[in-house]
C-alpha cells in the first residue's frame, strides 16, 4: 500500500533548503560566534534524515549514494590531521593559525585553520548521525 504524503514532501521541499541554509550559516559562523562544525553537521543530518522521511530510503538513497560511515571516517581523519599539524610545527596539539587575505572578489578575508578542522567535525556529525538513523530504521 503507497501512502499520500503530498503535504510532508512539499513541506520538506522548502524545509531541506532552509535547513541546510542556517546549517551553512552556523557552520560559517563557528570559528567567531556559537555554532561551528558539530551543530552545523547536526542541523546538516537532520534535513538528511527528513529526505529520508519523506521520499523514502529507497528513493533517497538513489539520489545521494554516499556511505556514511566513510564519511564519518573522513571527518575524523581531517579533524585529527588538522590538530595534528600544529605538532608538526613545535606547536601544541590542535593550536590554530589565521590570516588575512586581499581575494579578488571578498576582499580583505580572515582564513582559519579552525574551518579545516570544522569541516572535519561536520563530516564525522554527519556520518555518525545519518548512519544511526539508517540503522534504526533497518529494525524491522
Amino acid at each position: 500500500m503507497k501512502s499520500n504524503n503530498v503535504i510532508l514532501r512539499s513541506v520538506a521541499r522548502v524545509a531541506v533548503v532552509i535547513i541546510l541554509t542556517f546549517s551553512f550559516y552556523l557552520f560559517m559562523n563557528g570559528h567567531h560566534n556559537p555554532g561551528g562544525g558539530f551543530i552545523g553537521g547536526l542541523s546538516t543530518a537532520a534535513a538528511i534524515v527528513l529526505m529520508y522521511i519523506s521520499f523514502g530510503i529507497e528513493k533517497v538513497s538513489e539520489n545521494i549514494r554516499m556511505d556514511f560511515r566513510k564519511l564519518a571516517a573522513i571527518g575524523v581523519l581531517i579533524a585529527i590531521g588538522t590538530g595534528t599539524a600544529g605538532v608538526l610545527f613545535g606547536k601544541p596539539f590542535l593550536t590554530q593559525t589565521f590570516g588575512h587575505f586581499d581575494l579578488p572578489i571578498f576582499g580583505d578575508t580572515e582564513l582559519a585553520s579552525a574551518i579545516i578542522f570544522d569541516t572535519g567535525v561536520a563530516l564525522a556529525v554527519i556520518g555518525t548521525a545519518v548512519n544511526i538513523i539508517l540503522s534504526i530504521s533497518e529494525d524491522r
